[in-house]
């Protein structure tokens, strides 16, 4: 977790995360907004993001929901109210501090989280290897099955999912699959596919299917490696 994104609009309280973590040893990028987040995310390598609650231009709880990564995230907030941390750690957030935020208790929080990340890792079951021989695809309930693992999906997810396994090996752009699986154009700022395929990662780590057999071509689309 060297490669931290930080998202903050307030360059004051951005500028002394930004110096205090850069002290302690991370490689920082920053970002005033989510959009700016999503651009810089795919473009570069990313570990680690910080991500302030209370943004314009698409706030810490949109870019939560838009993002297709599933990299861990810290959220920050002027606002410490219980109901705003539910709603982010149902988002997908790992942890949440409350401002003025101390560099010292951010790093303690990072290592935390290297800490969890390294015994999950460790605990989990092993990946099933690639090249996956074969996916059952149930359409009745939108369930897939692999090496006797089962898990259910959404009717988008599972119609993305066959879109892709059909023409695995193939680079997917994102307007094809926006057109041919969602049935609608793809707009600018449109993130809704990109959740889509989060998601789906998501639930194929269930079954140790890796998250990387649904893989980002940058710049170009989606592809489902064989």
């Amino acid at each position: 977790m060297e490669r931290v994104l930080l998202v903050d609009d307030d360059p004051f309280a951005r500028e002394i995360l930004y110096l205090g973590l850069m002290a302690s040893g991370y490689q920082v990028h920053c970002a005033s907004n989510g959009q700016e987040a999503l651009l810089i995310l795919g473009k570069m390598a990313i570990d680690l993001i910080i991500l302030d609650v209370e943004m314009p231009h698409l706030d810490g709880f949109a870019f939560l929901q838009a993002r297709s990564d599933n990299l861990p995230v810290i959220l920050i907030s002027a606002t410490d109210e219980e109901e705003r941390r539910i709603k982010g750690f149902r988002l997908g957030a790992d942890d949440f501090i409350s401002k003025p935020v101390s560099v010292r208790e951010l790093v303690a929080r990072i290592d935390a989280l290297r800490r969890r990340a390294d015994i999950t890792k460790s605990q989990l079951t092993e990946e099933l290897p690639l090249p996956i021989k074969g996916i059952d695809f149930n359409p009745n309930d939108f369930s897939i099955e692999v090496a006797e693992r089962r898990v259910s999906l959404t009717q988008t997810e599972f119609k993305l999912l066959k879109y892709l396994f059909d023409r695995k090996g193939e680079v997917i752009t994102k307007q094809e699959l926006q057109r041919s699986v969602l049935k609608k154009d793809l707009g600018q700022f449109d993130r809704n596919l990109d959740m889509h395929i989060s998601n789906t990662r998501r639930k194929l780590a269930k079954i140790s299917l890796p998250k990387t057999i649904i893989n980002t071509v940058r710049g170009q689309g989606y592809s489902f490696l064989c």
